[in-house]
């Protein structure tokens, strides 16, 4: 059932197929940006992340197949076939060797990255909603859903190990009301797991022994999305309390909130600038019940440090699912609801701009 990487049928070669990218002119804040439109899912967007060197977007939606696309230009190299229900998120190796998928059909799976072949299943009791390497590429981490008798779990596996057995299971039980995890993180050099709830709660798990090392409500409702920046010293949250906060990713300390009017599906934090992408929307649901302005889906530019919106890119038809920023600096790629992958290379304008500073006591001319 896998498509190599190579295979013409997958790729966006073909520009005058259904599948296939082309460039669409947005007005960012200053000028044209062109972005590359990455016509590859069906389905809402569920997800979008660079691997760790920038060359490589993946992407998955509720229609089953994940793609990998070359984020320099756009064009789709290949897709992984083989679940059968939607996938929820996905993560890939240090090395970009291994891709690991996260369903509903209640499986991970792990493939080629070079070959889209599936090496490995990784059968759960419910679906499963997160997935995350460990910074030793060996093991890695899940989160499943609550499944008739079975609580949540919390799923640590070795891929270097013969079973497809969890080494590590964790009970997320259930309280008075089901709470789900909605996210799934290991903090800096596998330290903790640190995963999201949909009460608004944000836990730290002691991956060794399985105990809640912390926990705190960070926001009045779900958080949809927990995202490090690359060194693992900040993350940032997406709610549906239409907020976006920044934490310490060492104290776990609350730094800054980013405050929007509607709610926030995904936030990333920029790794060259001090600046914040957020991503949301209403509800889909409620979408068509709103005037139907064309694309007013849009990724909101916050400065870091200020909390101030800056800035705004339009375009999509749906609201926004997923965001990713290339490690670089250069693109970003926005994932909705209408379907599609909005793949953003930055212009000069904005690659240049340069972050006001205030300074302190600074003398004055005249004295």
């Amino acid at each position: 059932h896998t498509h190599p990487l190579s295979t013409t049928k997958n790729s966006t070669r073909d520009c005058s197929s259904r599948h296939s990218c082309s460039t669409h002119p947005v007005v960012g804040r200053r000028g044209i940006m062109r972005p590359y439109l990455l016509q590859g899912h069906e389905r809402p967007i569920t997800v979008v992340k660079y691997n760790y060197d920038g060359d490589l977007l993946f992407s998955a939606s509720k229609d089953q197949v994940p793609s990998v696309w070359r984020s320099e230009n756009g064009e789709r190299l290949g897709t992984f076939d083989g679940h059968k229900g939607t996938i929820w998120d996905l993560d890939c190796d240090r090395f970009s060797k291994h891709l690991l998928t996260a369903s509903a059909d209640a499986t991970c799976k792990m493939w080629s990255c070079e070959t889209g072949e599936c090496l490995k299943n990784f059968p759960h009791r419910g679906p499963v909603r997160g997935v995350a390497w460990a910074e030793d590429n060996r093991r890695f981490a899940t989160i499943s859903d609550p499944f008739v008798d079975h609580n949540a779990k919390i799923s640590i596996f070795d891929i270097q190990s013969d079973s497809v057995e969890p080494i590590k299971e964790i009970d997320i039980p259930k309280e008075i009301k089901r709470t789900n995890a909605t996210n799934i993180t290991w903090t800096y050099l596998n330290e903790h797991l640190l995963v999201s709830m949909d009460n608004g709660y944000i836990r730290l798990y002691d991956p060794e022994t399985g105990r809640i090392v912390n926990e705190f409500m960070a926001h009045e409702k779900k958080i949809n999305r927990l995202q490090f920046n690359l060194d693992k010293t900040l993350f940032i949250t997406s709610s549906a309390d239409f907020t976006s906060k920044l934490y310490d990713a060492v104290n776990l300390k609350h730094l800054k909130t980013y405050k929007t009017d509607r709610p926030v599906n995904d936030a990333v934090i920029s790794e060259q600038k001090d600046h914040i992408l957020l991503g949301g929307g209403q509800e889909a649901m409620s979408v068509t019940t709103t005037s139907g302005k064309v694309g007013k889906f849009e990724t909101r530019f916050f400065h870091l440090v200020y909390e101030e919106e800056f800035g705004c890119v339009k375009g999509h038809f749906g609201p926004i699912n997923a965001i990713a920023i290339n490690p670089n600096g250069m693109n970003y790629a926005s994932g909705a609801e209408d379907g599609y992958v909005r793949l953003h290379h930055f212009d000069k304008s904005y690659l240049d701009m340069k972050d006001p500073v205030p300074e302190a006591d600074e003398p004055v001319d005249d004295e």
